[in-house]
């Protein structure tokens, strides 16, 4: 133990003494007192080899027995797991060192080390409830690790892996080897020893090995394993099999001694070296874990040292590229101050422009509404000027009225005429009052014609005027209502031209008619005294007068058709028709009343699902089925 505590390193960080104590203890003392033996019920007696004569003492007289009190089992179970894992780790040492090479799986005391181990991890765990039985597995424990030591975590996740183990013993024991094998045992058991408050809570009981001051002997104990070299095949293995039995006659076979002095004095030799051999392999172990720091603080100064020269470059770069960045600043700041310069002169040449458009959009904007104001003026003396085209129409239509009565006194000047000749010369003289009427009529229809003509000149040249006063108009999108009832007057206007124009085509036939009875009056004039010979003549002279009658009244009733047309239909009242007009049925719920646009008579849906433009609409509307005929007639004739 002096020279435990005389090799102890300050520098190291580590304190060894307990740790050393706890071996110490397990090795055996100086003066010749032979290893802990193992608490076992049934065991064979106990057997103290002393070296040297034995002096009178009191343990060779009997005893008198004294009731003891019984303990709680579970504490005899600790100590017995206790003495059983020092003996068992002594055992593992002094083989390791006696032989001299790596251990591996058909070791015997490092067998019974593993099954140590797993009873006492198993002491103590809460059972889970399973199918057919309670189980206890401390592979949860385990695989607990891994949140206070991340290094663990390749071990467990190794494991994982591994196909050919089925059962968590069989993980746990797969963990244990591997962690056995990289010499970190000690230091998992360390932790969950160290955080058993929130890491063992939920799987061990109270009175539990792991959970009693016994677990920290036995992560000292597990320190010693640290100067141990193990090769474990642990796919070979069957590590599912059932949990093995502590086997303990290697335990009770080392502890027989002879009584000799020599056995005793090369025993207590043996052990004194295994001892000095012990603190010797330990502090080896100590050294290279130093060692090994050491040289994982100078890499890690060696890295340090390089991140701290790339950290200058990077420093230096980022100084350089902060100067380049603020000569780019500055130079930017020259960009926006040319640019905003530039940008108010703009501003201030577009202000300067907005104002002249607004002005110039003033005058236009006067001009227009003067312009509106003058075609508005056209409009009203052209809506004058069509009043009196239609009151002049109206003075021509009760001419018509004359003519169609001049043309009946003829008929009967004509009747008379054939009933008598010899009465002829009173009809020449008649014929000749009707000439000089005729002529006096012809002249004032020729005056007429011509004012009629003049009237449409002057509306030619107002409809030229109104043209391209409509295009001017178009340009302006304020005036397009105006425009469209321009277009629609001026479509009325030639209609009204055209009906002039076939009614001045009209009058110079009758006036070719006129011309053409002047010179049968003058032939008949130069031939009053060859009647009687021109009698034959003069029938069909009255022949060809009554054909050209016939045309006229052909002519005539075309004019009223017309007129008809023009005029507007006047509406049958509802009340008034009780049927269709065309298929005679009754009007009901189903079948309802429909007016005719055209001729202003009642019919039904289906006699009436027709829909024509008529001139007084501007758009198509519904009119009745022969209504659409004779419209659709008369659209094609034109």
């Amino acid at each position: 133990m002096a020279t435990a505590e005389s090799k102890h390193d300050p520098k190291g960080g580590v304190n060894t003494l307990s740790l050393q104590e706890e071996l110490a203890a397990c090795a055996p003392r100086a003066g010749g007192d032979e290893w802990p033996k193992p608490v076992v019920a049934g065991a064979a007696e106990e057997k103290v080899a002393k070296s040297g004569p034995k002096p009178p003492s009191r343990e060779n007289q009997p005893r008198p027995r004294v009731k003891r009190e019984r303990k709680d089992p579970r504490t005899i179970e600790r100590a017995n797991l206790l003495n059983v894992s020092k003996l068992i780790v002594k055992e593992l040492i002094d083989s390791s060192l006696a032989h001299g090479r790596m251990l591996d799986d058909d070791h015997v005391p490092l067998q019974q080390f593993f099954v140590v181990l797993e009873h006492v991890l198993r002491h103590g765990l809460k059972p889970r409830k399973g199918i057919l039985r309670d189980r206890k597995e401390f592979w949860g424990v385990l695989e607990a690790v891994e949140k206070y030591a991340p290094e663990a975590g390749e071990i467990t996740t190794s494991v994982r892996d591994m196909p050919h183990i089925k059962t968590p013993l069989g993980r746990a024991r797969a963990w244990i080897r591997l962690a056995l094998m990289q010499k970190s045992l000690a230091d998992y058991f360390k932790i969950m020893i160290e955080k058993k408050d929130n890491l063992l809570s939920d799987y061990y009981e109270s009175g539990a090995l792991m959970m009693e001051d016994e677990g920290m002997v036995i992560a000292g104990l597990l320190v010693g394993l640290n100067v141990i070299d193990c090769n474990l095949c642990i796919k070979e293995e069957d590590l599912d099999q059932p949990m093995g039995v502590i086997d303990f006659s290697l335990y009770l076979k080392g502890g027989k001694y002879n009584g000799d002095n020599e056995d005793s004095e090369s025993s207590e030799g043996k052990s004194k070296m295994a001892t000095i051999l012990d603190q010797k392999n330990y502090l080896e172990e100590l050294n290279r874990h130093l060692n090994a720091t050491v040289t994982n603080l100078q890499q890690k100064m060696e890295h340090l040292q390089t991140t701290n020269a790339l950290m200058k470059e990077d420093l230096a770069i980022a100084k350089n590229s902060i100067l380049t960045i603020q000569e780019e600043n500055d130079m930017l700041r020259r960009e926006r101050d040319m640019v905003t310069e530039g940008m108010q002169k703009q501003i201030e040449a577009t202000k300067q422009d907005i104002d002249v458009e607004r002005e110039t959009y003033q005058t236009n904007r006067a001009g227009l509404e003067s312009l509106y104001t003058g075609v508005k003026q056209q409009l009203e003396g052209e809506t004058e000027m069509r009043l009196d085209v239609e009151r002049e129409l109206e003075l021509q239509i009760g001419m018509k009225t004359e003519m169609e009565l001049a043309m009946r006194l003829l008929e009967r000047d004509i009747h008379e005429k054939q009933d008598s000749i010899v009465t002829l010369r009173q009809q020449l003289d008649e014929i000749k009052s009707i000439n000089q009427e005729m002529y006096h009529k012809l002249q004032s229809c020729e005056g007429s014609m011509k004012h009629k003509a003049d009237m449409v000149s002057k509306l030619e040249e107002k409809t030229t005027q109104l043209v391209t006063t409509l295009r001017d108009l178009e340009k302006s999108t304020a005036l397009e209502t105006d425009l469209r009832i321009e277009r629609e007057w001026r479509s009325t206007l030639q209609h009204n031209l055209e009906e002039e124009k076939t009614h001045g085509s009209q009058l110079l036939m009758e006036l070719q008619h006129m011309k053409d009875l002047k010179q049968e009056y003058d032939s008949l004039r130069h031939k009053h005294e060859q009647l009687t010979q021109t009698c034959e003549e003069q029938e069909k002279a009255l022949s060809e007068l009554g054909s050209h009658l016939s045309e006229s009244k052909l002519k005539v009733e075309d004019m009223r058709e017309a007129n008809l047309v023009l005029k507007e239909a006047q509406w049958v009242g509802d009340n008034a028709a009780t049927s269709c007009k065309q298929c005679s049925k009754d009007f009901s719920i189903s079948r309802r009343k429909h007016h005719c646009r055209n001729c202003g008579d009642i019919f039904c849906n289906e006699c009436s699902d027709n829909k024509m433009p008529l001139p007084s609409s501007s758009k198509p509307v519904r009119v009745c089925d022969s209504c659409q005929a004779l419209l659709l007639q008369r659209y094609s004739a034109t």
